[in-house]
């Protein structure tokens, strides 16, 4: 079968490609056009659709829209409620059901030649539950569901056994630990349905000194569901306007102890949930997906607090994921059991030659050297001397983590980096970034997660004697948001960092998006000479290619190898 995934009723809008059973692409549509998030989950962005992440997908696969056997649609307008039925106060809530009930003709008009016939809606947390539990290497898991809301839903708890999901729960809303969350973020000051993250990093700041009054209002009810109404967040610290800047102060005051009351209440529920499906289920893994399940903290709690021997996330854990789920669903629905997904890196990819033609045709001086040793040893020796790097190379990441092909990279062993860093990305000063470590060498250094750690889901603490070492890759509780790197499946990358290694001591290099603030993460060429030509960043890699920012803001004749 030959199945588009599409994402497009609330946020992160995408597209992916499953291709008699595997996964040939995927991706969000804000690397097309450039706007965070695709667009704002409102009701009257309803009817957006991904267009050009799913042109792309069927021109990377060579496939015409009549190619096609269905259209996968990651929302059912049948299962939803009015939203004050739902205990919802949102007057235009309906439109999202009457655009969705629309979404047949609209894809149709957005790719000629599609009948609407084919297309076929699945329920978001469905598309949700397959995006971790298919795309796993596991036939058999267990599966937990947590975002803001679906159809009428804020959770699902199940299990799936060779292509086929037995719910076991289903918390409906207003209850929502997703909504909760997302509620605290906007009192905070920041974007709703976005900076959720960056409570997460304020968590660590501050002292659960509310989470006493938290677990009264937020609470597990013994079968699998739960209790969770956003409360007023101003009894304990004041609202925060939007545009207000985060003092040092406020760090560490009432907004930050807010923030980690909230995540230690949420990381509590969590492993209380998790637990109940073991109970239920007795599987070896839990896989996971749905906003929520990016909430890496919370992820290590549940490896090491629940019997689960493994714990699988989505790497594109939220909405954009639910394309490539719904595709696996309705895969599997047709008789096709998905393999695996090969990794995050599913999205737009240029070959050698096509990256040096971008940069003669940008007149950027850049260099090619002989071999991979000599390639890896000049990034390093940038590196080595505290330089900024801008990676690009290969297929750019699905999902919200940059995974060593659309990076910045830097030197751990500078304290100072961590400002110098948040000062490049234009970020709030709070904010960790993260290191990435050779396989061979993360236990040496890492610890209280699950290794190998390949996505960036969980955090580690790490080793007192290698704190001193690395500072710019540990947070102020003493922990890192780590990536894993393999040889085998990132040979460039893995050889730069062991080169790295050698010249420092450290196999540790740190890793942040390539983007700056309120942008979407680089996806082409083009966006990266942009990135490269507006941000203090020393060296950019493009692929076999190395730009020098000395060089190319030195003047000359144009264009050197």
């Amino acid at each position: 079968m030959r199945v588009l995934g599409v994402n497009a009723i609330y946020h992160d809008p995408s597209a992916a490609l499953v291709v008699d059973g595997t996964v040939v692409a995927a991706a969000e549509e804000e690397r097309f056009s450039r706007r965070k998030h695709g667009k704002r989950p409102v009701p009257f962005s309803a009817w957006e659709l991904p267009e050009l992440a799913m042109r792309w997908c069927l021109e990377e696969a060579g496939l015409r829209p009549q190619d096609l056997d269905a259209v996968a649609y990651s929302f059912d307008p049948a299962l939803t409620k009015p939203a004050e039925e739902l205990g919802l106060h949102d007057p235009w809530d309906h439109l999202r059901t009457t655009y969705a009930q629309r979404a047949p003709g609209f894809l149709a008009s957005a790719l000629p030649g599609l009948d609407p016939a084919q297309v076929r809606f699945v329920p978001h947390h469905v598309a949700h539950a397959a995006s971790a539990a298919l795309a796993s290497p596991h036939r058999r898991s267990s599966v937990l569901v947590l975002d803001g809301r679906g159809e009428r839903a804020s959770h699902l708890a199940g299990r799936y056994v060779d292509g086929r999901l037995e719910v076991l729960m289903s918390q409906e809303l207003p209850h929502s630990l997703g909504l909760v969350y997302e509620s605290l973020t906007e009192h905070l000051g920041f974007l709703r349905s976005s900076d959720e993250y960056k409570v997460m990093a304020l968590a660590s700041y501050g002292t659960p000194r509310y989470l006493e009054e938290l677990r009264e209002i937020i609470r597990p009810t013994g079968d699998g569901g739960f209790q969770a109404e956003a409360p007023d967040w101003s009894r304990w610290a004041p609202r925060r306007a939007a545009d207000a800047t985060l003092s040092e102060e406020s760090w560490r005051g009432p907004h930050a102890d807010l923030a980690c009351s909230v995540q230690a209440r949420l990381e509590e529920v969590l492993v209380e949930l998790a637990r109940w499906i073991h109970e239920q289920t007795g599987d070896r893994v839990l896989t996971m997906a749905g906003g929520t399940a990016l909430n890496c903290v919370a992820n290590s709690r549940i490896w090491r607090e629940t019997p689960f021997e493994e714990v699988w996330v989505q790497p594109a854990a939220g909405d954009a994921g639910t394309s490539l789920g719904a595709a696996l669903q309705v895969s599997a629905d047709g008789g096709e059991v998905a393999d695996p997904m090969p990794g995050a890196a599913l999205g737009r990819q240029w070959s050698d030659d096509d990256l040096a033609a971008w940069l003669r045709s940008a007149a950027v001086p850049f260099t090619t050297p002989a071999s991979a040793d000599e390639h890896a040893a000049a990034v390093a020796d940038v590196l080595a001397g505290n330089g900024v790097v801008a990676w690009f190379d290969g297929r750019s990441e699905f999902g919200p983590r940059a995974l060593g092909h659309r990076s910045l990279l830097a030197h751990p062993g500078h304290a100072a980096n961590l400002e110098r860093l948040n000062d490049v990305k234009g970020r709030e000063q709070f904010r960790p970034v993260a290191p990435m470590v050779l396989a061979e060498h993360a236990a040496e250094i890492f610890s209280g997660g699950p290794l190998p750690s390949d996505y960036m889901l969980f955090v580690h603490t790490v080793a007192p004697d290698w704190r001193d070492r690395i500072p710019t890759a540990v947070h102020v509780d003493g922990t890192a948001r780590i990536q894993t790197v393999h040889a085998d499946r990132q040979p460039r990358l893995h050889a730069t960092i062991d080169a790295f290694r050698q010249r420092t001591g450290l196999p540790v290099v740190i890793n942040t998006s390539l983007n700056t603030a309120g942008r979407p993460m680089v996806d082409d060429p083009r966006d990266a000479l942009e990135l490269f030509g507006s941000a203090p960043v020393d060296l950019l890699v493009m692929g076999p290619h190395l730009v020098h920012r000395g060089r190319m803001f030195a003047g000359g004749d144009g264009p050197q190898r």
